[in-house]
């Protein structure tokens, strides 16, 4: 039986889904925005923050949950 590490590792191989229109590093967390279906999809050390309405919201929400959780 597969561990849950296991599956998770499997789950970060490739990018998620949609184009792809912005990139960052804050701090040691990387930090992506997608775009699917007129929505923009924050995504964080390849997990799924939310979905935003407009690019800016989606990057600033990522951002700050970065350096509020600790990351800085």
């Amino acid at each position: 039986m597969k561990t849950f590490a296991q599956i998770r590792e499997a789950m970060k191989k490739g990018m998620p889904p949609g184009e792809h229109v912005y990139d960052a590093k804050v701090g040691k967390h990387d930090i992506m925005v997608h775009k699917e279906k007129n929505k923009f999809t924050a995504y964080i050390d390849m997990e799924k923050l939310d979905i935003y309405n407009s690019l800016n919201d989606a990057k600033k929400a990522a951002t700050d949950f970065v350096k509020m959780a600790g990351g800085k």
